[in-house]
């Protein structure tokens, strides 16, 4: 029963803390190659095409176009594809109407979901580089340059850029804001010491020619994509300086939502690359399983460590001390989500924290009920 108790706590306390402080310590102490400026390589003039799957976006394909086309990359270079998945509203209209030579717009009759119009793209594109990204975001006017700026090093597969989310403000998931700092901070380290396991699907891109169909169920293109970019050893770093800025606020009703089914696609990952898991499977296999699997277990971890916990109570007066600070984290997230208290930071980071873990139960049971969906709902 102590063996089952401190495993579980050991690999709570590595997944949430350990292993960000061992990859910050980790990218600190990178020295060769891969820690250095990539942007020292003279950039070599390439090509990019823009790939947008769309499904009813009435109210933003033609602000998102227009953005695309306000960047500083040189249109002769450019290529924007816009797949109207199914819409029965006036996206593909719109998007037509845009008249640029840049501007490719394939209309699709019925809905084949996000990753099968990812797969139509890339088969339609011209470029040395793809760029996926979303109809909501926007991107800033230097954005595809940077992009674009580490494939003058023939080492780099991929590039993550980082998004922008307007602040939460106050309330029970206002901490959440802080955990999405410390996860970029994470992929940050990622990069320096190695590679990123995933990117922000709002902005990011690889070379066309590592880019490999993903299965029409897939949810998680931002991850599995970069990770068979990487899997014949090749990186994938993440670049500050590519910004797209998402105007949407993170509230309870969006990100559980989107956490939903970030989480579901993260079990999905877990059954459909089980090769990954192993050292032979993929060059970031450890990265994979601390950054991504681990989490998705945390909510059996804790109800492990509060059952054995329980049972261990009375045997040494150190149980009950971890018994006590379990019962008070609950309480203060309890409160947190219930009550204005969580206005307090004392309340709204335990408050957050258990909401993000809830989020892993509900995607579990997402991809149950949505193993044979086409990754968009």
């Amino acid at each position: 029963m102590q063996a089952i108790f401190w495993t579980a706590l050991f690999l709570l306390s590595y997944t949430f803390a350990g292993y960000p402080i061992l990859m910050r310590l980790l990218a600190k102490l990178r020295t060769d190659h891969l820690h250095q400026d990539v942007y020292s390589h003279a950039p070599k003039k390439t090509s990019i095409s823009v790939i947008i799957a769309a499904h009813n976006e009435t109210d933003k394909i033609k602000d998102r176009i227009t953005n695309l086309l306000a960047t500083d990359f040189d249109h002769e270079q450019l290529e924007i594809i816009v797949v109207s998945d199914g819409c029965d509203d006036d996206t593909a209209r719109i998007a037509k109407s845009i008249t640029h030579p840049c501007l490719k717009v394939i209309e699709l009759a019925q809905r084949h979901g996000k990753a099968a119009c990812i797969n139509i793209a890339v088969n339609t594109a011209q470029s040395d580089i793809l760029v996926f990204s979303d109809s909501r975001q926007s991107f800033a006017s230097d954005a595809l340059t940077e992009l674009a700026l580490p494939f003058a090093d023939p080492d780099i597969v991929g590039v993550g850029g980082e998004l922008h989310i307007t602040p939460s403000g106050d309330g029970a998931l206002s901490a959440l804001d802080n955990y999405w700092n410390l996860e970029r901070q994470l992929r940050s380290d990622e990069s320096r010491f190695r590679s990123l396991v995933g990117c922000t699907g709002a902005i990011y891109a690889i070379r066309a020619n590592t880019f490999t169909p993903i299965d029409a169920s897939t949810i998680l293109d931002d991850v599995v994509i970069p990770m068979q970019a990487t899997k014949g050893g090749g990186r994938v770093i993440f670049n500050r300086a590519a910004r797209a800025f998402d105007p949407q606020p993170l509230n309870s009703s969006r990100e559980k939502a989107r956490k939903t089914r970030t989480l579901a696609g993260n079990f999905q990952l877990l059954f459909h690359y089980p090769q990954w898991l192993a050292p032979w499977g993929h060059p970031q296999w450890w990265q994979l399983i601390s950054h991504k699997h681990l989490r998705i277990l945390a909510p059996a971890l804790m109800l492990i460590c509060a059952i054995t916990n329980v049972a261990l109570f009375n045997t040494h007066q150190l149980y009950a001390v971890l018994g006590g600070a379990q019962l008070a984290l609950y309480s203060l997230a309890a409160l947190g989500l219930s009550t204005r208290l969580s206005k307090f930071r004392a309340f709204a980071i335990p408050a957050s924290f258990m909401f993000l873990n809830a989020m892993s139960i509900l995607g579990f049971s997402y991809f149950l009920s949505s193993y044979k969906k086409k990754g968009w709902e």
